[in-house]
């Protein structure tokens, strides 16, 4: 352990991977752990970008940094990801699941459960839940033969908690499109927690906690009507902001979280407490 308590919260020297690493929460959690010392790998399907976001990080943060293409629904891209990140840095210490799929069929990602397509469906629990279960599985397999532990947080959702409320989408469009929170988008995310929760009693003798970050709305361009809405349902009286999202994450990835695993922790404002 550190001999002060402001060092529990320092990352000098570890490696943390960051999925969805372009992603509006995963900018802000790479410069995050960058920040506090960590060598932060990028990782994105855009594996051109995230190598210019990482080298911006290394120039910001003084810290090396890697950008690495990865689709986390392929478990041979998976298993070349994590093989590059050893070979270049020789160890992983923390995992952040981040990545999440953004349709690029937004009719039918909105879709009324009723009507909702077994092809979308499996499309997005392909990157939201068997993503999370494939990196999980390749860096934890890599954390035991390390025999020195490690942290690995997931993003969740509050819809992966509580029961949608219809009536904050009325009036809220995107793209022309009538908005909603998808079926397999709660359904996905529910499953991130319950495998955190797994995985943690599973992992925890060898010194590996897993933990789900649960945001609640963050604010991201929705429209006024939405914003008003989904405020007026929360104790704060607003949505969140991504930024706000960093100081749990860093508590999750150091030693300041030691004797913590297996935990939802909800930045959402209060919306969880009604």
């Amino acid at each position: 352990m550190t001999s002060t308590y402001r060092e529990l919260f320092d990352l000098d020297g570890r490696v943390a991977i960051v999925t969805g690493g372009l992603g509006i929460l995963g900018r802000h959690c790479c410069r995050a752990l960058a920040e506090y010392g960590a060598h932060v790998v990028v990782v994105d399907l855009d594996g051109a970008s995230a190598e210019r976001f990482a080298a911006e990080l290394a120039r910001e943060t003084g810290v090396a940094c890697l950008g690495l293409h990865c689709d986390v629904s392929c478990e041979a891209s998976v298993e070349g990801m994590v093989s590059q990140v050893l070979e270049h840095f020789g160890t992983i210490d923390v995992l952040h699941n981040n990545a999440a799929s953004k349709s690029d069929d937004l009719e039918a990602f909105f879709a009324p459960v009723e009507d909702y397509s077994l092809d979308e469906w499996r499309r997005i629990m392909a990157v939201n839940l068997d993503g999370v279960f494939l990196v999980s599985r390749s860096v934890g397999r890599r954390m035991i033969e390390q025999g020195r532990g490690g942290s690995i947080i997931h993003t969740g959702s509050i819809y992966g908690q509580l029961g949608c409320d219809p009536s904050i989408y009325a009036g809220s469009e995107y793209l022309g499109v009538t908005i909603n929170t998808p079926p397999v988008y709660a359904a996905s995310k529910a499953g991130v927690s319950g495998l955190a929760r797994y995985l943690a009693t599973s992992w925890a003798v060898h010194g590996i906690r897993v933990n789900t970050l649960v945001p609640g709305g963050m604010q991201s361009g929705q429209n006024a009507e939405f914003v008003a809405r989904y405020s007026r349902r929360v104790p704060m009286k607003r949505m969140g902001r991504p930024e706000e999202l960093v100081g749990a994450l860093l508590y999750l990835a150091s030693d300041a979280s030691h004797y913590v695993t297996g935990q939802c922790l909800y930045v959402d404002g209060g919306l969880s407490a009604w």
